[in-house]
């Protein structure tokens, strides 16, 4: 099962004190590059839509095959040769795949920016981790976009990993990754990928259906830990969550506007046009870097609510099955 609950443990600490680590191998990159090699080999934008289609199927199915031969060979081969060596890899791999610490740290860069005055700089940092243009972004909607991103990957880059560690091992954890960094690289509505990326696209969203709602009640849950508003919440996250255009964004981002009494959504621009998102939440609070702390901390006490929660399943599984 190439997952032991202590060596998940291992890995979510990790994470915990040092985060991505930016100088040292890491699959996630692997993955992205493995992804950018077999595009070149699938995608022709002069095909046909439902050509498109097919390629965009088949490179999916590509990439999820070598990542997950090349998971079983390394974490295998190791644990063959050298236990021990094998113990590490997993743990490492593990690892890799989560991000709280990279979440507090990326979006801590552009508040400290922002703190000390410097709102170009703060906006430049924003570009590194959300899609959409931050160039004529204000004070608010800067810290407005913090908030988001990091609500929104309590889901992507720490519940659902967790998820799929708990229930599938290794595999599970790096198929999750596999499938949600298709979906970042080729995902989009654009004339590039619009077709060939359907399916990259879809699979993600049913990837992260049941994680986006867990992250929502363990976002509430860590609201009633904090002696935050929970029951405002719970209201948002049930009032507001199913307006948004995606199918699973709008679970965390909900439950953590009702917590912090704020309002999240409204108008973002893409590549030089608008686009109108339903707001979530109550504007009762203003955002501030107050809120930003506040966002932290929750965050961090909805990460360590879905660590044992996985932590518990993967023991659970481990023992059913040993």
């Amino acid at each position: 099962m190439l997952l032991f609950p202590w060596q998940l443990a291992s890995a979510y600490l990790l994470d915990l004190v040092l985060g991505d680590p930016q100088r040292m191998p890491h699959p996630v990159r692997w993955i992205g590059r493995l992804i950018s090699w077999t595009e070149s080999i699938f995608l022709d934008t002069s095909a046909s839509a439902s050509q498109q289609r097919l390629a965009g199927f088949a490179f999916w199915m590509v990439v999820i095959g070598g990542v997950v031969s090349g998971t079983l060979f390394v974490a295998g081969l190791s644990s063959h040769v050298y236990p021990l060596l094998g113990n590490l890899i997993i743990i490492w791999l593990g690892y890799c795949i989560l991000a709280t610490r990279s979440l507090h740290r990326e979006s801590n860069r552009v508040i400290r920016a922002l703190s000390s005055g410097r709102i170009d700089l703060a906006r430049r940092r924003l570009a590194g981790i959300v899609s959409r243009d931050t160039a004529q972004l204000d004070e608010k909607g800067i810290i407005r976009a913090v908030i988001e991103t990091v609500s929104e990957n309590i889901s992507d880059g720490i519940v659902a990993p967790l998820f799929y560690l708990s229930i599938g091992g290794l595999i599970g954890g790096m198929t999750y990754k596999s499938v949600n960094t298709m979906d970042s690289m080729v995902g989009y509505m654009n004339e590039r990928y619009r077709y060939f990326g359907w399916f990259a696209a879809k699979a993600d969203d049913v990837a992260n259906w049941v994680p986006s709602r867990l992250s929502g009640l363990l976002i509430i849950a860590g609201a009633a830990l904090l002696k935050m508003d929970w029951r405002r919440a719970w209201q948002a996250m049930r009032r507001d969550a199913g307006n948004m255009k995606s199918p699973n964004a709008g679970f965390p981002e909900a439950a953590t506007a009702g917590a912090l009494g704020v309002q999240l959504g409204g108008t973002n621009w893409y590549f030089g046009r608008p686009e109108d998102k339903p707001t979530l939440g109550i504007p009762l609070k203003e955002m501030n870097f107050q809120t930003y702390s506040a966002m932290i901390r929750l965050m961090y006490v909805s990460s360590f609510l879905a660590f044992l929660f996985a932590l518990v399943g993967r023991y659970l599984l481990c023992w059913r099955f040993q």
